[in-house]
């Protein structure tokens, strides 16, 4: 009997030690799997609540705006060669959105191996302390650090302020998803249970059961978060990010459905109205809040003028043009009363978006606050409730979604500034051909009078005088026709037919004058990534 007792009390020991230390009846190569498990599945939940405040509310999170944060990082050259490599654009966007969400699931998972090894077998409540202090807080610092400067980003909208604590609002929920998610999981795995007799306590012996429960689990929160990116690829910018306006159908005024568009964004903002409002800061006297209200109450003006992606090519078509109505930057900034060191006007997109230029080109009669564009309130891919119009610039100054206009000193830079292209940013004379296409083959006997040509040239802000075409290499020009003159902030629309002098091979040159009478060149002195100079050409066939 004394054996007997002392072997009882032997055993409710351990087994009290064992209820108290969940981990020690588990194995390494158990602890790694579970750990793994829960950590994965946690990460996926941190996904999908990441996804859906994005998708219901337009809350920023790492996965549209870590890549925001980092491309200023990679170099103009390299950046265009990666996206080269992968595709284009839009394919380096998915598969930058792709990388995070796997990221973010192995990061989980190594979590989850963390806390499988070093975490889970502490007792309460140094374990809780842990966990909070190494999947809550010590993220949060590392975003707030890494992320800081893209906080701001907003979907619907909202000013700088506001928008900065919905992001990290978002960031708090999400961490506290998988750090519950990641504790939870992992205790219900490993929950020691009562065995039939009400006196002994046992590890329960449906652990790998659990396992793959929670793994079903876990493939359904896979699938609802593949359901929200389906919906959000369909409203992604994937569909018109790149949109290029060339051949044909070219004509003066651009449709707004037509018209060039090339984005930064993933998904860009649907701004609701009425949390919008565009506020004057930085060095000025007295800082200016507008509500779209009150910006469409000021006296406006009408403008014709073409904007032109800087990383346009000689015969490529991210170039359009439109009639803008808005209000004069000059008299935001005349309300707000410049300081004497501000020489530079940094502008804020809602989606953290910004660039610059020179107060003295803000304040240029032209440089235009738009709210409308040909007669419409601006679309949402072209910036409602407000865009920057800047005469002369490439696109990447005329802001869209604008929120906010900083004046400040020479030392600040916009988003594409900080990855290092320009320095140059106005617009270079250029001329390209249209219509007939590259290596286009005809007979001479369908073309009598001659091969039609058309195109379209541009000079920024300084309009264009004269458009002519070469066919022998650029050592005899002839006029062409200008059929749609513009002003002198747009394109014109010209045309020529050309009467080849028998069949072969030929190659068509085109270039323009300025209205200052700069005929257009090779500007082999501007920089690598200040925008392409030279001349279009094409190749015609003719046959006799």
């Amino acid at each position: 009997m004394v054996k007997d007792g002392r072997a009882m009390g032997i055993k409710k020991f351990l087994a009290s030690l064992l209820f108290m230390e969940s981990q020690t009846q588990i194995s390494g190569g158990k602890k790694l799997g579970l750990g793994l498990l829960a950590g994965a599945f946690a990460g996926l939940v941190m996904t999908l609540v990441m996804l859906l405040l994005w998708w219901l509310f337009g809350v920023a999170t790492p996965l549209a705006i870590l890549g925001d944060r980092l491309s200023v990082f990679i170099p103009p050259g390299p950046f265009l060669a990666l996206m080269g490599r992968v595709g284009g654009y839009n394919h380096m966007k998915q598969l930058g959105v792709g990388s995070i969400i796997l990221g973010q699931i192995g990061v989980g998972a190594i979590g989850g191996i963390l806390y499988a090894f070093a975490l889970a077998p502490l007792r309460q409540p140094k374990r809780t302390l842990f966990t909070v202090a190494i999947f809550i807080l010590l993220p949060l610092v590392a975003c707030a650090i890494l992320l800081g400067p893209v906080l701001a980003t907003s979907y619907w909208g909202y000013p700088a302020r506001p928008a900065t604590a919905l992001t990290f609002a978002g960031f708090i929920l999400a961490f506290v998803a998988f750090e519950r998610s990641l504790v939870l999981s992992h205790r219900w795995m490993v929950q020691p249970r009562p065995a039939d007799s009400p006196n002994e306590i046992e590890y329960s012996p449906t652990v790998g059961r659990r396992a793959i429960i929670l793994g079903g689990l876990g493939l359904l929160v896979a699938g609802g978060a593949a359901g929200i990116i389906r919906r959000l690829f369909q409203v992604a910018t994937f569909s018109y990010d790149g949109t290029q306006y060339k051949g044909a159908e070219v004509q003066g005024i651009t449709p707004n459905d037509k018209f060039y568009c090339v984005t930064k964004n993933v998904v860009d903002p649907r701004v609701d109205e009425s949390l919008w409002r565009l506020e004057i800061t930085g060095l000025v006297k007295q800082r200016q809040t507008y509500r779209i209200d009150r910006l469409k109450s000021l006296p406006s003006v009408s403008q014709e003028t073409t904007l032109m992606c800087i990383s346009n090519g000689l015969g490529a078509g991210l170039m359009s043009n439109a009639v803008w109505r808005g209000v004069p930057l000059r008299e935001l900034l005349h309300a707000a009363s410049p300081l004497p060191g501000a020489t530079k006007v940094r502008l804020h997109g809602v989606d953290n978006y910004a660039d610059t230029f020179p107060l003295e080109k803000a304040l240029d009669p032209a440089t235009l606050v738009a709210y409308e564009m040909n007669g419409e309130r601006l679309p949402h891919r072209h910036g409602f409730p407000a865009r920057v119009v800047v005469p002369g610039y490439f696109g990447e100054k005329n802001v869209k979604w604008l929120t906010r206009i900083e004046l400040t000193g020479p030392e600040a830079e916009g988003f594409y500034e900080k990855q290092g292209w320009g320095p140059n940013f106005m617009i270079p004379t250029r001329a390209r051909i249209d219509q007939p296409d590259d290596f286009a083959w005809f007979s001479l006997t369908n073309i009598p009078d001659g091969v039609p040509l058309k195109g379209v040239a541009f000079a920024g802000d300084r309009g264009v005088s004269r458009v002519e075409v070469s066919a022998d290499d650029g050592k005899n020009w002839q006029e062409a026709k200008i059929d749609y003159p513009g002003t002198k902030l747009t394109w014109v629309i010209w045309s020529f037919v050309w009467k080849p002098h028998g069949p072969g091979e030929h190659k068509l040159i085109v270039r323009a004058t300025d209205g200052a009478g700069a005929v257009q060149r090779e500007e082999k002195e501007r920089g690598q990534f200040s925008g392409t100079t030279g001349f279009h050409q094409i190749t015609v066939y003719l046959s006799a």
